[in-house]
């Protein structure tokens, strides 16, 4: 069953990052599979069964999405009304006055996980007509911050660091992929991009018999820190998944 793989994949990702430690700016390091396991379980379990034309991969949790839900650009309308999933989010340790964890009673809005639904909603209308063919993953479940409670993503750390927390991730990735067997994975900007390009290249997904090669492509990220992004995010996806041809 492809959604227990999933469970059973995040399950070891989520102990193996837990593991991990990172040096300042770092401060604080949030762990969704830990302590909002219930909602992340439930996406999984409702929306990763069976193979899948197109797996979309983001870098790290933000602040208002997954960090509060759970679930991967994981804002909280988009997943309670859209998807249909509420779930408990307990509280974890070592977490950052000023970014508390709210679950799905908090009121901000992750910008970058309302364009990507919305997008999703706009294009294919239900959850289920969405995750019928496509699926959404993060590379990496930790949330960074500094200090000052401003974010810090996983493509600054030092070597040493990052190279531990690639390994796990890219293990996780490497057996989504195995399970969901996508046709496109599309990198949700350019890291993204590249971890898929990484894994790919491994041996296991040496295309042989009746089973292609997976391609990978590239969107904007919707990121508010984009300008691009924030000049029109949604025709700019269409345009790039237009291109490739990752819909046809």
């Amino acid at each position: 069953m492809t959604a227990d793989a999933l469970i059973e994949a995040a399950r070891d990702l989520g102990t193996a990052v837990s593991r991990l430690h990172f040096s300042p700016p770092v401060a604080h390091v949030l762990n969704p599979l830990e302590y909002a396991w219930a909602p992340h379980e439930a996406y999984l379990r409702r929306y990763g069964e069976g193979e899948r034309r197109a797996v979309f991969l983001g870098m790290n949790p933000g602040p208002f999405g997954m960090m509060q839900t759970g679930v991967p650009f994981g804002e909280v309308a988009a997943v309670r009304d859209w998807m249909g999933i509420v779930a408990p989010v307990s509280q974890p340790a070592g977490g950052h006055p000023k970014r508390p964890i709210e679950g799905f009673a908090c009121r901000r809005s992750e910008v970058s996980g309302r364009r990507l639904w919305g997008w999703a909603a706009s294009r294919f209308g239900s959850a289920e007509s969405f995750f019928a063919h496509s699926f959404v993953l993060n590379w990496c479940p930790l949330v960074f911050l500094e200090a000052s409670g401003r974010n810090f993503t996983p493509d600054r750390l030092p070597a040493p660091e990052a190279a531990a927390l690639r390994a796990a991730c890219d293990d996780h990735l490497a057996r989504a992929l195995q399970a969901l067997r996508p046709q496109w994975a599309i990198g949700i900007g350019g890291f993204a991009a590249r971890r898929l390009q990484a894994v790919l290249a491994r041996p296991a997904f040496s295309a042989g018999g009746d089973r292609p090669a997976i391609r990978v492509g590239q969107i904007l990220h919707p990121s508010p820190a984009s300008p691009a992004a924030n000049r029109g995010w949604e025709p700019a996806v269409d345009a790039a998944l237009a291109s490739l041809g990752v819909y046809e």
